[in-house]
C-alpha cells in the first residue's frame, strides 16, 4: 500500500492552483506549504477511511540537488466518490491550465462500471479521477 508520492514541477504556484481546484471535488486540500533544504513544496491531503487527514501527494519546485528532473509522463489516478465529482474534477482541471485527455465517461474496455476523466497537467502528466461504482 502506498503512503505518499512526490512530484517535481516547473511552476509550483501554477501547479498548486491546478491541483487544489481539481482535487477539491475528490476531498483533497492543500495541507502543508514550506521550504526544506532550499526547495519550496506543498502537500495535498484528504481523510482516509478512519477519518484521519493523510497527506499523500507532494509537489516540489524544480530539480533536486542530484539533478532529478521535473516529473513528466506519469499517470496519476485519484478515486472519486461519484460521477459528479469526476465531472467537477475535469472542469476544474481544464479551467486551471490542464489539457483534455478524455472527457468524463464510461471506459467499458476496463470494466462495465469504470467511469473516469483524464487531463494532462502542466508538466505533461496524465491525471485521472475514477469511480468503479455503478451509477
Amino acid at each position: 500500500m502506498l503512503d505518499h508520492m512526490t512530484f517535481r514541477v516547473r511552476d509550483l504556484a501554477a501547479t498548486k492552483k491546478l491541483y487544489a481546484a481539481a482535487l477539491a471535488p475528490l476531498g483533497y486540500k492543500v495541507a502543508h506549504e514550506f521550504e526544506f533544504d532550499g526547495q519550496a513544496m506543498f502537500g495535498m491531503s484528504c481523510q482516509n477511511a478512519d477519518g484521519v487527514d493523510v497527506t499523500d501527494t507532494w509537489f516540489i519546485s524544480g530539480e533536486s540537488a542530484y539533478s532529478e528532473p521535473t516529473t513528466r509522463g506519469c499517470h496519476l489516478c485519484w478515486r472519486a466518490p461519484d460521477r459528479a465529482a469526476i465531472k467537477a474534477f475535469y472542469d476544474a482541471a481544464l479551467a486551471n491550465g490542464a489539457k483534455d485527455n478524455g472527457a468524463p465517461g464510461l471506459r467499458s474496455h476496463y470494466h462495465s462500471n469504470y467511469y473516469g476523466a483524464f487531463v494532462i497537467d502542466l508538466d505533461g502528466n496524465n491525471i485521472e479521477a475514477v469511480t468503479h461504482a455503478p451509477e
